[in-house]
């Protein structure tokens, strides 16, 4: 990495959106709930791949400029999306823990792009510490203060263990393909499953199923509770204008992309 590959990812209009559909589904039919805001770095460079980019940020000590960054770009994206979706926003822990004027900055963001705060979610990712517990819990509070909902990725993986939980007390549990994928032939990662859908429905919350791509694992997940359901199966990340304007409940057949449809990489 040089030295001038931040300059880059932070120059205006660099960075890109991609919105993922997550899907609530019950009995073979299912609408769109929400959508995952996923970023992509400046085309033709190094830091395009997210997992790069945030690699890279991560290595910089840069989460708050790039979580900004890509923050700016999201909601610049949404002009482009068809009704008033609920929206998900992947934040580090870290920014959480180090950025106290975070919650002010988002609620002015939204409200000069006319975005109803109600809509928001904050995906709470990478969760390597250490940051300000403090900050972090004053930041989180700041957040529900203004009627965002907080999400954990990867519960299970990682940092994403019970302490975060406990930290985050969070609406919505996002399990990862690792655990989710080969689910309906593997009895341990279906126990793994229910006890993390016990697990919140304890703490009030919902549980959200990623990487579905076989019809056996979504039936699987279906049966454990889990009605919300993101993955290629259903739709893979999409522009915004590629993005269905209303939300009606329809048969799994005939949803967007549905049935192995190619991804955006």
């Amino acid at each position: 990495m040089t030295s001038t590959a931040l300059d880059a990812v932070l120059a205006p209009h660099a960075i890109s959106i991609l919105f993922q559909p997550i899907f609530e589904v019950r009995c073979g039919h299912g609408r769109i709930d929400s959508l995952e805001a996923l970023a992509r770095g400046p085309a033709g460079t190094h830091v395009h791949k997210a997992g790069v980019l945030f690699e890279y940020a991560r290595r910089k000590g840069a989460e708050v400029a790039v979580d900004r960054a890509c923050l700016v770009a999201v909601f610049e994206a949404l002009g482009g999306v068809g009704g008033e979706p609920r929206v998900s926003l992947n934040v580090h822990a870290s920014t959480l823990g180090r950025d106290p004027e975070f919650p002010a900055f988002l609620a002015d963001l939204a409200a000069a792009h006319a975005v109803d705060l109600a809509r928001l979610t904050v995906e709470v990712v990478e969760h390597a510490l250490p940051w300000d517990g403090a900050v972090f819990q004053c930041v989180l509070r700041g957040l529900r203060d203004i009627g965002i909902r907080i999400a954990l990725d990867d519960v299970g993986l990682g940092q994403s263990n019970y302490r975060m939980v406990l930290e985050c007390r969070p609406d919505y549990f996002k399990v990862d393909r690792y655990i989710v994928s080969g689910c309906h032939r593997d009895e341990h990662r279906a126990m793994v499953l229910r006890s993390v859908a016990e697990l919140a429905r304890g703490f009030g919350g919902r549980v959200v199923a990623e990487g579905i791509e076989d019809p056996a694992d979504l039936r699987t997940v279906e049966a454990l509770g889990i009605d919300l359901i993101q993955g290629f199966l259903l739709s893979p990340p999409l522009e915004a204008a590629a993005i269905p304007a209303g939300t009606p409940w329809r048969a799994l057949a005939g949803l967007p992309h549905a049935t192995h449809a190619k991804g955006v990489s």
